[in-house]
């Protein structure tokens, strides 16, 4: 079984989808990896590293692609490489499968087994390859950091001769796996912080990690069967804004984490709201890629309204790259070694499983996700 690991090449992308250590478990298995020259050098990895743990190292690009039996990355493959891939090859990634239709459609007409790594169910048995949960711990991480830096004072309280200087305030909307990370991390820096989600159960999360859960009564919200957070009506959107713009007037960071998944993440925080702001706060969006939460908030651009600093960070994992590969490294090597058939040596690719009925999106020239193909069909 070979597999093969192209490097990145989506701007500003740091993150590797196989790390040395990854690797010496694949060969152990009995797989041969080969990867591609200066996969790693964003994120710490020689390649000589992944040379001394197993893998081969290449510069033909293509050449390697089109042997791969499973093809590892962190994100989706450009169209002119999809028909690089050999018939019933493996490809795993992050997919969009949601939007990228043009993508999938190359993809099943390749007859290329496509997995989702957004697709992985949230159940006890994936934990372990959920990467948009382990990336997303990190991310919370991130934006507290970078609001941290940005903001012109110091996050906890400190007493001097000179005086004593208050906590600062901050203010976390959205108590998912990067919500509680960024209230966990903020408590950790000294900070005030105050929180709101839309699912009242999550409440004892937060209070559990030092925070104070906001309750603004929306009327019906809940969860879907995945944990997340259900997509509110405009009505519920417009009360939320309203509960929530007194806590932002008085807080000194604002990070936002509400994203729905597979469609535009919602508008919360709008132009009036930043207005509250007192000059000098930060606001950190971390749904700039999906149309963001925040209004004005611009991929990639630090934008400055009123004395406001909005952060739009589009791949906050990044920031932490080598934490991240690591990571998502590991959730790689879950998943395969989860499906891994010792005699063989292959992948036992078995459709009637729970979660690769749930990620695998294309296979044998179609599309076999039940939930894409319901989409595409309505």
């Amino acid at each position: 079984m070979q597999i093969v690991v192209p490097a990145e090449t989506w701007a500003n992308e740091r993150r590797v989808a196989l790390i040395p250590d990854s690797v010496k478990k694949l060969t152990r298995a009995g797989c041969t990896v080969t990867v591609e020259s200066g996969l790693g050098m964003q994120s710490g990895y020689s390649d000589a590293d992944y040379e001394e743990a197993g893998a081969s190292v290449t510069s033909d690009r293509r050449a390697m692609i089109s042997n791969g039996d499973i093809v590892l990355r962190v994100r989706k493959p450009e169209l002119d490489e999809v028909s690089l891939l050999k018939s019933g090859a493996i490809q795993v990634s992050y997919l969009d499968p949601y939007n990228e239709h043009e993508l999938v459609d190359a993809l099943a007409s390749q007859g290329a087994t496509a997995i989702s790594m957004e697709m992985i169910p949230r159940t006890t048995r994936a934990q372990k390859m959920d990467a948009l949960s382990s990336q997303a711990n990190l991310a919370g991480y991130v934006m507290v950091i970078l609001a941290a830096q940005k903001l012109d004072r110091i996050l906890p309280m400190m007493m001097t001769p000179a005086g004593t200087l208050s906590p600062s305030k901050v203010f976390v909307i959205g108590a998912g796996v990067a919500g509680l990370q960024a209230i966990a991390t903020a408590k950790r820096l000294g900070a005030r912080v105050e929180a709101f989600d839309t699912r009242p159960v999550v409440a004892e999360q937060v209070q559990s990690l030092g925070g104070k859960f906001v309750e603004i009564d929306l009327g019906e919200t809940g969860q879907t069967k995945d944990g997340y957070a259900k997509e509110l009506t405009p009505e519920q959107l417009e009360m939320q804004r309203q509960g929530m713009k007194d806590v932002i007037s008085d807080s000194d960071i604002v990070i936002t984490t509400a994203q729905v998944f597979g469609r535009p993440a919602p508008r919360i925080v709008t132009a009036d709201m930043v207005e509250a702001m007192k000059p000098g706060g930060v606001i950190v969006d971390m749904a700039v890629d999906s149309g963001g939460n925040v209004e004005g908030s611009k991929p990639d651009e630090t934008v400055e309204i009123g004395g406001v600093s909005i952060l739009g960070v589009s791949n906050l994992p990044a920031q932490v790259s080598r934490d991240a590969s690591q990571m998502y490294s590991s959730n790689l090597f879950n998943l395969i070694s989860e499906y891994w058939d010792e005699e063989a040596k292959s992948f036992n690719l078995d459709l009637e499983d729970d979660i690769l009925q749930g990620c695998v999106i294309t296979h044998d020239g179609g599309i076999v996700n039940e939930t894409i193909k319901n989409i595409r069909e309505s």
